[in-house]
């Protein structure tokens, strides 16, 4: 099977690998004006960045839409995150109104420590929001924060994903690392968790957490592609249990704000040299599954 060198060439790829397409559990769309300010660290290679991070894609909502769906990209997510008290509310309303318009867009939502924030996460668990997203590394709190104690518990009872960056790429902060994830874990054991970007650069931390805990789950985003090796490499020598845990891996990507093609994430996976059952548990099977409980291929 060819690795995907352009985009042009991924719809190919996972036709070839017999899915219906891909599952991307870790995309991003945000309100214009935070979207604006997103880019701008980029471009300007922030604090929080570390190093130049040239934007591949920087169309609007429409056109981004668009290249996903030529992709092949059948689900994704949108993944607003709190960086700070008082904006949630703001993301998590622009991200349902979104994913209302969006029907391949799962209803993503987000929360930080502030009063309140385990009253209105129990109102999005029931609102039938899909997808929750944190983000320590921006957000720099502390993931065992009273404030949000009732949060977390709301979705380990709901089963709901959260997709966690607890990692301390690219620039980490007192709260990030395998650690305090533990520690959440430990406290709450049935979250549903979601670990980015395969925890780098703490990978073999993360792992950990993730054979320790039956449903905690890691994503792929920007692991494994040149950019990320250069920063932080895998270790060749975790290969093996990254197989033994081919049903609890998702397809991440985090476009729009990767420095390359989208091709390049999945050529990147394909050279782990894995196999293809495997790919299509990553790429397809395994976020189906977390979705929708049904492991049908449609």
């Amino acid at each position: 099977m060819a690795e995907p060198v352009v985009d042009a060439d991924v719809p190919g790829w996972w036709t070839a690998l017999g899915i219906p397409g891909l599952f991307d559990v870790h995309v991003h769309f945000l309100p214009p004006p935070i979207l604006r300010k997103v880019r701008e660290q980029f471009d300007r290679a922030g604090p929080l960045i570390g190093r130049e991070w040239p934007l591949e894609y920087r169309g609007d909502d429409d056109e981004r839409v668009g290249q996903l769906r030529a992709l092949g990209v059948r689900h994704f997510s949108s993944l607003p995150y709190a960086h700070r008290p008082g904006i949630a509310a703001y993301l998590n309303e622009w991200s349902a109104q979104f994913a209302a318009g969006t029907p391949e867009c799962l209803s993503s939502a987000t929360f930080y420590p502030e009063p309140g924030a385990g009253a209105y996460v129990a109102e999005l668990v029931a609102a039938g929001t899909q997808v929750f997203k944190v983000h320590v590394q921006v957000g720099d709190f502390d993931l065992l924060d009273p404030l949000i104690d009732d949060a977390w518990g709301t979705l380990a009872e709901a089963g709901t994903p959260v997709v966690v960056h607890a990692s301390g790429g690219p620039v980490g902060n007192d709260h990030t690392g395998p650690a305090p994830m533990r520690k959440l874990m430990e406290r709450h054991p049935t979250l549903t968790a979601v670990i980015a970007h395969m925890g780098a650069p703490e990978y073999t931390g993360f792992l950990a957490v993730a054979e320790d805990f039956e449903r905690v789950r890691l994503d792929t985003t920007m692991a494994f592609t040149d950019f990320f090796e250069e920063m932080a490499a895998f270790p060749r020598d975790l290969l093996p249990r990254l197989s033994d845990l081919q049903d609890r891996i998702l397809l991440g990507s985090d476009f729009p704000n990767i420095p390359y093609p989208y091709a390049h994430q999945l050529a990147a996976l394909e050279r782990l040299g894995l196999g293809e059952d495997w790919l299509r548990a990553v790429c397809w099977d395994n976020g189906h599954r977390l979705f929708s409980g049904d492991d049908a291929r449609n």
